[in-house]
Order: structure tokens, then C-alpha cells, then sequence
């Protein structure tokens, strides 16, 4: 069994990583780990698996297929992209563990990419057609679109998100 790591440095909230696409961030780590292991064909990779929290912006629908394409693997290599908030990278990592132990493959790329300052302000739809009571969302942090039971339920911390 081998295992290799890498990662991006880490960046700060509208640091100097803020212009980089989340799914060019992704690439750039999955292309750099390719190139590190240049003795494993890029069509020997059984899925690419990485968590994303937020998948509001460009890190929307499934940024791992995007980003292992950017990368350089080949269109027949799968991408799969979990969301566990904040562990969604150690997630993709379980994930990629146990479709190992399963056989359903034996080699995967896996972990998480996140572009926090990237996050774009959303819009819900109008309750009604016509409607004018659509609320603006910043998608960076925290949650939106919240169900209003789970404010009457007090299931929401408002010291985290409200």
C-alpha cells in the first residue's frame, strides 16, 4: 500500500489565495500529485473523491470530476464530491478507505478543497410567482436557506449561524 499527501498553503479569508478558482485549487493539487508519482498511468486511478462544504460557486455541482479533468486525468476516471461541512475532506477520505476495503478499486485520490472568500452571494427564489420577499445570502460562511421549523425548534446555534 502506498499513500502520498499534498496540499495548497493555507490562505486566509480574502488572503492572497482569494483569486484562484476553487476547482483550479483542486486541480493544481491533484496534477502536482500525479506528477509526483509519474510510474502510476493516469488511467490507472479508480475515482477521485474530495469534499466541499460550500458548492455554491464555482465549486458547484461536482467539483472533483471538474478539477481531476483540469487536471489532466482522463475522462474514464471518476469524480465524486461529498459534502460533511467541515470534514468533508476527511470524509472523501473515509469514503475512498472503504471502497478499498470493499475492493471496489485500490487506487484513489481523496481530500477536500475550499475557496471561502470565492463563496457568492445567493438569492432564494420569491415565495410566490411575482413574488417580492427573495432574500439575499452570503454563501461564505454559515448557513442559508434555512427551514424556519428548524429556528422554531431551536436546532439552528445561533452562535454559529444565526
Amino acid at each position: 500500500m502506498r499513500i502520498d499527501g499534498i496540499r495548497t498553503p493555507i490562505g486566509s479569508y480574502k488572503g492572497s489565495l482569494s483569486t484562484v478558482r476553487t476547482d483550479d485549487l483542486g486541480a493544481h493539487v491533484i496534477r502536482e500529485l500525479v506528477k509526483r508519482n509519474p510510474n502510476i498511468p493516469l488511467d490507472a486511478y479508480n475515482d477521485v473523491i474530495m469534499g466541499c462544504a460550500n458548492q455554491a460557486g464555482e465549486d458547484n455541482r461536482n467539483v472533483a470530476r471538474m478539477a481531476l479533468l483540469l487536471a489532466g486525468l482522463p475522462f474514464t476516471v471518476p469524480g465524486e464530491t461529498v459534502n460533511r461541512l467541515c470534514s468533508s475532506g476527511l470524509s472523501a477520505m473515509i469514503h475512498s478507505n472503504r471502497a478499498i476495503k470493499a475492493d471496489d478499486g485500490d487506487l484513489f485520490i481523496a481530500g477536500g478543497v475550499e475557496n471561502m472568500t470565492r463563496g457568492p452571494y445567493v438569492v432564494a427564489k420569491a415565495s410566490s410567482a411575482f413574488g417580492n420577499d427573495a432574500k439575499m445570502y452570503d454563501s461564505s460562511f454559515g448557513w442559508r436557506f434555512v427551514n424556519q421549523k428548524m429556528h422554531d425548534a431551536r436546532l439552528i446555534w445561533h452562535r454559529w449561524y444565526g
